[in-house]
């Protein structure tokens, strides 16, 4: 039951509204033009973003939401959101991470989502979507380590997925590309284990993906939100 949870979870049919962001993929399309670019735009995703950022922070929320210690989320999801230079950005993990946490409540109802819902209404914390990916997979008994991993994909994934409609990637060269990934997302995943369990800090230094977040705005037209 879990396994098909977690499978719910990580489909693209799922509700989250990611379809709607690129997190600057499209305004980077001018420098990144073909696989190979996608590739380098992806490892940066794997091994920053999500390697040092939103996989740590998912990590530690996950123990957090089985305790209902809403004190330590809230310092993550204020932690995580600083983190963001773009403005963007930070509304739009919001806005994802508000939807997942209210869909899969209303699917899989848990009284401790329905009081991290309850909290978010009441402007406690967000949360952003790794956090709220968090509480969806803690709640429904899915292990810590595979939550990191499961996210991982979705995040992946979807970038592949804005990357078909932006560039001219065929399907089989971007599905290779998110093989190659995901190959490596093991490995990415014990890293930020082993820092955090050295007390590494949060820490966020992409600069190219950031400035390509925040200009999205000033792009003539757009096919995405950021």
């Amino acid at each position: 039951m879990n396994d098909l949870r977690l499978l719910h979870l990580c489909d693209s049919l799922f509700p989250l509204g990611g379809f709607a962001y690129s997190d600057g993929l499209e305004a980077a399309t001018t420098t990144v033009v073909d696989v190979d670019g996608l590739g380098d735009w992806i490892d940066v995703c794997l091994d920053e973003t999500i390697g040092r950022l939103e996989g740590p922070g998912l990590w530690r929320a996950w123990p957090a939401f089985r305790d209902r210690d809403w004190d330590a989320i809230a310092a993550l999801d204020e932690e995580l959101t600083a983190l963001r230079p773009s403005a963007s950005a930070r509304r739009s993990s919001r806005a994802m991470g508000q939807r997942l946490l209210t869909t899969w409540l209303a699917l899989y109802p848990d009284a401790r989502l329905a009081e991290a819902a309850t909290l978010s209404r009441r402007g406690r914390f967000g949360p952003v979507l790794c956090l709220a990916f968090a509480g969806a997979c803690g709640c429904a008994g899915i292990e810590r380590r595979r939550s990191v991993e499961a996210f991982a994909y979705t995040r992946l994934a979807a970038t592949v997925s804005a990357a078909m409609r932006l560039m001219p990637i065929g399907q089989a060269d971007a599905h290779a590309c998110l093989a190659r990934a995901l190959d490596r997302v093991p490995a990415v995943v014990d890293a930020l284990i082993v820092r955090d369990g050295e007390g590494a800090r949060l820490e966020s230094f992409a600069p190219a993906m950031d400035l390509a977040a925040m200009t999205q705005q000033y792009l003539h037209s757009r096919l995405f939100r950021s």
